[in-house]
């Protein structure tokens, strides 16, 4: 049966989800949605990709208003520059005398 001298960890578990968005925190870490991914500055990122744009009273990331972190803009120059790259190594490629 159950000692009564038993030792239980002190583990635990808190999940917060948004309502306006459903960005999701786990013991106080904002987690991805869909990949579980926590990186040093996601709050920001999410910020800058949601909150900053689309966050209302009901918002509860912390960093809610704060300026950095990825944005729509940055990923759109991102693969922008990444496109003009591809093809200017095909533009390259074609111009090889082989």
């Amino acid at each position: 049966m159950t000692d009564p001298d038993r030792n239980f960890s002190d583990f635990k578990l808190e999940r917060k989800e948004c309502e306006k968005c459903g960005a999701t925190w786990i013991n106080g870490q904002h987690v991805w949605r869909g990949t579980g991914a926590q990186t040093k500055d996601s709050e920001l990122d999410l910020a800058g990709l949601v909150c900053n744009k689309l966050g209302n009273h009901q918002c509860i990331n912390p960093k809610k208003g704060e300026v950095g972190g990825d944005t729509w803009e940055y990923r759109a120059g991102y693969i922008d520059g990444m496109i003009k790259g591809r093809k200017d190594s095909l533009k390259e490629m074609g111009d090889l005398d082989l």
